[in-house]
């Protein structure tokens, strides 16, 4: 038993190949190409359309009675939330003489601490003018009351210093009163009264000089507070790039929309589940991949590779016809047209040996409602494929997508060949096509991949199968029950006796850079 049938599906693949992730995102690249250029326009417009209010700043030192060498900008922080206060704002509005409410000012302005000291303001107005006024206003207010409150704390401090020094000086009249009462008296206890009396009155006046001292120096420290708190930056316009302001914000669009195109791909990958990679489609659908051809018109660099290919799978089409005792069949999933040309061009060198009838059984007018050109071969639709001549060689062309008349495909051809497109049908409805296959009794020759990744390096073959690629089995092989079998459901006998079992999966080989062709 080979290692890729050890285990099945879920014993080796991985819960999210990142591989098949990023081959899916690169694959629908017009969508997160869509959505970062959306992105892009959508901010530079927005810069346009929507430009900023005009805009003041100032900048106000701040002096602080606590400042600290080592302070973190608590100081600073509390003067921001100070600012931002129906008292400050109503007083700037007096100034202004405005009759706009406190609260709606105080959503046109902000302060952000530059420093432990350095306070910055930017207000908004409906003009340059206004704008400076009020950064002007706003500054004045901040500023008087900040130099307000520094003024009361200091008055409150030297008056509560006063108050101790008068209770102090009250005790030292009564130590006065008391010793010039003492003085008449005389002998030893008076004496050592009297002496107790001097030190009191000696530490009374020392703590009332104290006192004194202490309340002159919080009133000249206040004068160093005030003249420190002060506008160092007077209030001015702050100038508009509107091209700037265009390139920044169209980079910051452009970023947010290939984010979120990026992170929709890839979700839609991850949910939709629909293989892209080579070993993905043919292990899905348990036959090899047999060739590749694009989807859209090649650039004038790749049309002669482009040709060449066509020109092998034809031939190698034509090959596998002519020796077939079996009609042979063309089945489409996603891509009606590339099928639908490569039918046209296996009929035309099939031709050469007898006249050709291509059965189409397309469900759209790919090939019924063309315009025949000189020399094509004869194009009837299914309902007139009884109509064509026995001794005509007959080529049908189907389709494998959802909604096919499964019992129908058998009467297009006993063997058939997948011209499947790369990302479009889901890993379940791969399942489907194999097991639907296998149940009319279909043999699958190979894979023909539309649009495939070009930078795909994984391997598009199949090694355990019997007839997994055209390999000059031309007949179809007996079927048995055996390890190596198809991993679709097998159909065992000659049509009386029928079994099934379950699907085998094939060895993954290792990736290789070799495209399987």
């Amino acid at each position: 038993m080979t290692p890729g049938t050890a285990g099945g599906p879920s014993a080796a693949a991985p819960l999210l190949d990142l591989q098949t992730l990023v081959a899916a995102v690169r694959r629908r690249r017009r969508l997160w190409c869509s959505a970062a250029l959306l992105g892009l326009l959508v901010g530079a417009a927005v810069a346009v359309l929507l430009p900023p209010p005009p805009t003041a700043v100032v900048k106000v030192l701040v002096a602080h009675q606590q400042d600290q060498p080592n302070d973190t900008g608590t100081l600073i922080r509390t003067d921001v939330a100070l600012l931002h206060t129906t008292r400050i704002a109503g007083k700037a509005l007096q100034a202004l003489k405005s009759a706009e409410k406190p609260e709606d000012f105080m959503q046109d302005y902000q302060g952000a601490g530059l420093t432990n000291n350095l306070l910055q303001i930017t207000v908004t107005g409906d003009s340059a003018a206004q704008a400076v006024a009020r950064a002007e206003a706003l500054a004045d207010a901040f500023v008087a009351d900040h130099v307000r409150r520094i003024q009361e704390a200091a008055n409150a401090e030297a008056k509560t210093l006063l108050d101790q020094r008068d209770r102090i000086r009250e005790d030292l009249a009564e130590v006065d009163e008391a010793i010039g009462e003492g003085s008449s008296q005389s002998g030893p206890k008076a004496s050592a009264n009297m002496e107790s009396l001097f030190a009191r009155r000696a530490e009374l006046t020392s703590r009332i000089a104290d006192f004194g001292q202490r309340a002159a120096e919080a009133r000249i420290g206040t004068p160093q507070l005030i003249a420190g708190t002060q506008i160092v930056d007077a209030p001015r316009a702050v100038r508009h790039s509107l091209l700037g302001a265009a390139a920044t914000d169209a980079v910051i669009g452009f970023a947010l929309g290939l984010a979120l195109g990026l992170a929709v791909a890839s979700v839609g990958a991850v949910v939709a589940d629909r293989p892209v990679l080579r070993r993905d489609i043919a292990a899905n659908l348990g036959v090899s991949v047999i060739t590749e051809l694009p989807r859209r018109p090649a650039g004038p660099w790749r049309r002669r590779r482009v040709r060449a290919a066509r020109e092998r799978l034809t031939a190698s089409l034509a090959r596998t016809v002519r020796d077939s005792a079996e009609t042979v069949s063309l089945l489409e999933l996603g891509c009606a047209h590339s099928a639908s040309v490569i039918a046209l061009d296996l009929a035309r060198a099939l031709a050469a040996d007898g006249p050709v009838t291509v059965v189409d059984g397309l469900p759209g007018p790919q090939l019924a409602g063309r315009r025949p050109k000189p020399g094509d071969p004869a194009v009837v639709s299914g309902e007139r494929a009884a109509t064509a001549s026995p001794q005509e060689r007959r080529l049908g062309v189907g389709s494998v997508a959802p909604g096919t008349a499964w019992t129908d495909l058998r009467y297009l051809g006993t063997r058939t060949v997948l011209v499947v497109r790369a990302g479009h049908g889901s890993a379940a409805w791969l399942h489907t096509v194999a097991r639907q296959l296998a149940d009319q009794h279909i043999e699958v020759i190979g894979v023909v991949l539309i649009d495939p990744d070009p930078r795909d390096r994984t391997d598009g073959t199949l090694w355990d199968g019997p007839y997994t690629a055209l390999r000059g089995h031309h007949e179809r092989p007996a079927r048995h029950n055996g390890a190596g079998t198809s991993p679709a459901v097998q159909a065992v006998g000659d049509g009386r006796h029928r079994t099934e079992r379950l699907p085998t999966w094939a060895a993954r080989v290792p990736d290789s850079d070799q495209e399987a062709r």
